[in-house]
């Protein structure tokens, strides 16, 4: 069989499909390949690593009826390192071979006569709201765990419970929590965070997006345009994670999120040498931000903040403070603390529906 295509178009979708071979050596070999499939003037791409799968689709007029498995390395490999335009794509006996002009190259054929391709869903996918979707998920995508050995922690839950629903995410060292009306009906389930970051890739460009459930499969997928995307949920109970947001307040911080992050910058280049902690010193005049105690020396960076409580002292991984700065919008910042060893909330005022909290790190002074 032999079609044409733009080479471009095709690189994107071998790329895609990429993303979604297993790059486990002692994996089975179909797994590290991607499937071109081709029926009725439509070629079809799949790739899968038995937890995450991936389809799309791209309509060649005058396609023969094929069915055969790649490896996509070294073949994008080589696509990069072509100019733009027309490519020939002739797939025989054993190989596929790439031509464009005089510049031609072979590559050999997996042979996987039992490619496992995603199951069917009973039912037709419903669209979702794009927008809001987009916007909420990467509020808790970082929190969540990439510690295999606590696989429900690496997953964002989907907490539904009186006709709302809250998407969860925590590593057992913080935890985010975003809840909204108009995020539409979804189950209740655990779903794999890096599968969430792949879809949320290519969702932001969708024009629609449509999600499908099948409960006895224990499967979900997202539609993006001609890109089907495919997860199989994480079994197990999540942790109770409202028992770790305290229900009370003993000092609350309102100040500005750019200057928060930019001090904080500041001061972890001197708390990159003692464990990454960053203690930050409420006071009625504001904030005071510096490491760990060094000897003598005195490396701070001082805060304008309107503070409504107690004076403490809270000390925290730096990092973990730059991950929510960076992730959330609004010029304020809201931080509201219980006592230096009590989990700490940070809010905005710009999304009433989002809620951080980060165990801060008890030192000895």
């Amino acid at each position: 069989m032999t079609f044409t295509i733009d080479k471009d178009i095709f690189t994107n979708l071998l790329g895609m499909a990429s993303r979604f071979t297993s790059n486990r050596l002692s994996s089975i070999t179909s797994l590290q390949g991607i499937l071109l499939r081709s029926e009725k003037d439509t070629l079809n791409l799949y790739a899968t690593n038995l937890t995450t799968f991936f389809r799309t689709s791209i309509q060649i007029p005058g396609l023969e009826k094929t069915e055969v498995v790649i490896e996509p390395k070294k073949m994008l490999e080589f696509l990069t390192f072509l100019p733009s335009g027309e490519l020939a794509v002739e797939i025989k006996d054993k190989q596929i071979i790439l031509k464009m002009k005089k510049t031609r190259g072979n590559f050999p054929l997996i042979i996987a006569p039992d490619f496992p391709l995603p199951p069917g869903f009973p039912h037709a996918a419903k669209p979702i709201d794009t927008d809001v979707f987009s916007k909420e998920l990467p509020l808790v995508l970082f929190s969540a765990s990439s510690d295999d050995t606590r696989p429900v922690l690496t997953g964002i839950n989907f907490h539904t419970a009186d006709g709302e629903l809250k998407l969860v995410a925590t590593d057992g060292f913080r935890l985010s929590v975003v809840q909204d009306k108009n995020l539409g009906t979804f189950p209740s389930m655990i779903v794999p965070a890096d599968f969430l970051n792949e879809v949320l890739r290519y969702m932001k460009e969708a024009k629609e997006v449509k999600f499908n459930h099948f409960p006895d499969e224990k499967i979900v997928s997202f539609e993006a345009d001609s890109h089907v995307f495919y997860s199989r949920l994480i079994e197990g109970d999540y942790p109770p994670f409202a028992r770790v947001i305290p229900t009370e307040v003993k000092t609350t911080i309102v100040t500005n999120r750019n200057e928060l992050q930019r001090n904080i910058k500041l001061i972890s280049v001197f708390a990159r040498d003692f464990s990454n902690v960053v203690v930050m010193e409420v006071s009625p005049d504001g904030l005071t931000l510096r490491p760990k105690k060094e000897g003598n020396a005195e490396n701070t960076a001082f805060q304008e903040a309107e503070i409504d409580g107690e004076s403490m002292a809270v000390a925290f991984n730096f990092k973990f403070v730059l991950d929510v700065l960076n992730h959330i919008e609004g010029d304020d910042v809201i931080i509201e603390l219980l006592r230096p060893d009590a989990p700490a909330v940070f809010k905005t005022k710009k999304n009433s529906g989002f809620l951080h909290v980060i165990m801060p790190v008890r030192i000895q002074e």
